[in-house]
């Protein structure tokens, strides 16, 4: 067996869309793997190929807009699978002049290991694949992340990566590494617990204008449209003293925003949430949170309320999905009564309508038009923000054998057919006029 530690280049590709921001988007856990791997003596180098502050790009304030911004687009031409669709197609990120310089500078791998996101990224992965082929034709990569977990034939086929590995790697990394460079090691975290793990390497990064945390994985819901239970099937939960020594962490080192990348943060408030919460308070560290990932509805209560405002989060998404109580075949997460009784307690607590946006699904197979309208309708009269979310359909959901049938695309062929910026589930062809209709009635969001 090898004696010496391997050097290890871990890669965020680029992404191909008609359209993409950085929405406090970081690829954590493929920096948890670098931690991991760093812990273990390993060489690691990294790039990210949508690296906004790649010290090539012109510079820009990482602090703006709480770490938010637009990457860097070049036009691309449109894939033939969409005639319909009158959008520009482009690839997001860095320059590929400067990917590959980036990959001259680190020096020859032994691995190469390469995450990927949206089932219908992947022809960014693929391209980011074939550059990194090109100049170290020797090494092997392996491919991670949601599309291969979700995809794997796909991606087997048509990635260009030596293995695609499905799920979450860390419990097989170091195996991993020992069957490409046969070099091994004993564990020094438990897989299983969490509060074993190393922090997430964001130190790796060019600049760390925001930090992304989980202290939980897993959902315990299996809704309809959604992929998180699959993904992590298990549910792992952190201590309130782990979490802390995280952000006690990178506070010291000057961040004050931190997201929340939780599929279920309020799902056992007096569980979790709630001591975590309060430790938050207790600290006075003065941070700021924000929920993209979104909260549950049920688990806002009037002390989850006060707690959540008086720790900082700043950016509140609930995710609602739809406001037709009625008729929620997609999910059984939140009434009608909840809804409205969450509200009150996020007002009563300080929340004001600019903080507070609750997620309302468009898109998906045969919704009525007249159905997203009266949800819009329904969160702005409880006096917050309707915010779209375009159903992109997800191999293996509840949901996805209707999004094959409702779809004017052959989803099941290509994943780049389930884009959500196409609505593959209307019959209809695309059409600017309505979407632009929809995001005036939900107030340009």
């Amino acid at each position: 067996m090898k004696n010496d530690a391997p050097h290890i280049l871990l890669i965020n590709p680029w992404i191909h869309d008609f359209a993409a921001y950085d929405v406090w988007a970081r690829p954590l856990g493929l920096l948890t793997l670098a931690a991991i791997l760093r812990r273990h003596g390993c060489r690691v180098s990294y790039i990210d190929c949508l690296d906004r502050f790649h010290p090539k790009a012109p510079g820009t304030d990482p602090r703006a807009r709480h770490g938010r911004g637009p990457y860097r687009k070049t036009r691309l031409p449109k894939p033939r699978q969409f005639p319909d669709v009158p959008r520009h197609f482009a690839r997001y990120g860095i320059e590929p002049a400067w990917f590959r310089l980036d990959l001259g500078q680190v020096g020859r791998p032994e691995l190469i290991l390469v995450t990927s996101a949206m089932t219908y990224w992947y022809p960014g992965v693929r391209e980011t694949v074939a550059t990194v082929r090109d100049v170290f034709p020797e090494t092997p990569v392996v491919l991670g992340g949601t599309y291969a977990t979700l995809c794997r034939n796909h991606a087997r086929s048509s990635s260009g990566a030596d293995e695609i590995f499905a799920g979450s790697a860390e419990a097989a990394l170091l195996h991993l590494v020992e069957g490409y460079t046969g070099w091994t090691a004993s564990p020094a975290f438990n897989p299983d617990q969490l509060d074993t793990y190393p922090f997430p390497a964001f130190d790796l990064q060019h600049q760390i204008p925001f930090v992304p945390m989980l202290t939980t994985r897993g959902c315990p819901f299996a809704c309809a449209y959604c992929a998180a239970h699959l993904l992590e099937p298990r549910r792992l939960k952190r201590s309130p003293e782990s979490v802390m020594a995280e952000l006690t962490h990178w506070r010291r080192r000057g961040v004050t925003d931190f997201v929340l990348y939780d599929d279920a943060f309020l799902a056992d408030p007096e569980g979790h949430a709630l001591p975590v919460l309060e430790a938050v308070v207790r600290s006075g560290l003065g941070l700021r949170f924000h929920t993209p990932n979104a909260v549950h509805i049920r688990g806002i209560t009037a002390e989850t309320a006060r707690l959540m405002f008086k720790a900082g989060f700043t950016t509140l998404r609930l995710g609602l999905e739809t406001a037709d109580f009625e008729n929620r075949d997609l999910d059984r997460k939140v009434t009608a009564a909840e809804f409205d009784q969450a509200v009150r307690c996020l007002k009563r607590a300080g929340f004001n309508r600019r903080q507070i946006g609750a997620y309302l699904l468009v898109g998906l197979p045969g919704q009525a038009p007249a159905a997203i309208a009266r949800s819009i309708d329904t969160v702005k009269r409880a006096g917050i923000t309707p915010i779209p979310a375009y159903y992109a359909p997800i191999p293996g959901t509840a949901l996805w054998d209707r999004a094959v049938a409702a779809s004017r695309y052959d989803l099941a062929e290509d994943p780049l057919c389930t884009n959500n910026a196409v609505l593959p589930c209307r019959r209809e062809p695309f059409d600017w006029r309505w979407l632009s209709e929809l995001k005036q009635q939900a107030g340009g969001a």
